[in-house]
């Protein structure tokens, strides 16, 4: 893609694709919606919103702390080859 109009053209495509899935995820469903048994227990089960919420609340804190030790240790890291190349100067 050449020049910012494709990229702005790209990126508002983007933009509104998310929105239209957004929307579609959060409409409401009519309650006949012709689902057997076992596919209305199966999303019914895995969209528990409590469920969801504290398997993304504990997700997202295994990936903060992960980020949180991969800058400690890449500020270490720097540190020191700073510190290697301030001696050899």
């Amino acid at each position: 893609m050449g020049g910012w109009r494709g990229k702005l053209i790209f990126l508002l495509i983007v933009y509104f694709a998310g929105f239209a899935t957004a929307i579609y995820c959060l409409a409401p469903v009519p309650e006949n919606q012709g689902l057997k048994p076992c596919e209305e227990g199966l999303v019914h089960s895995a969209f528990q919103s409590d469920e969801f919420a504290q398997s993304f609340n504990s997700g997202m804190h295994k990936c903060i702390d992960f980020g949180k030790d991969a800058a400690r240790q890449t500020g270490e890291f720097l540190k020191q080859k700073f510190g290697e190349r301030e001696t050899d100067s």
